[in-house]
């Protein structure tokens, strides 16, 4: 997915990352802050670990597009995290299905 987007992921789990860089290439940032986003196009947040950081990720990347990924059965992050600001929520599963075809869906690009 080589393009000119900036893309940030708050995304710690070693698993996670290497599943996202294999789906989105190399030029994936990984951070662990939400001002590590100011300035990215798209931001990948886990909620598992990050679902407090959706509106301060909001407020450092207005401009971009918010993805966030949770467990599936906790509807409560999940919608918490489309309240906070995200442009897409989803499941783990649906997100690692296919990361490549949730940014698309997200960005329509």
């Amino acid at each position: 997915m080589a393009d000119d987007r900036r893309i940030v992921a708050l995304v710690t789990d070693i698993m996670d990352r290497s599943r996202v860089s294999a789906a989105l290439g190399s030029d994936v940032e990984f951070a662990r802050s939400a001002t590590a986003a100011a300035g990215a196009d798209i931001v990948i947040i886990d909620l598992a670990r990050f679902a407090a950081e959706v509106s301060a990720v909001r407020s450092a990347a207005p401009h971009a597009t918010l993805i966030a990924f949770g467990p599936h059965v906790d509807d409560e992050t999940l919608a918490a995290a489309h309240a906070a600001g995200s442009d897409l929520v989803m499941a783990r599963s649906r997100f690692f299905r296919d990361v490549a075809a949730a940014l698309e869906s997200a960005t329509g690009r």
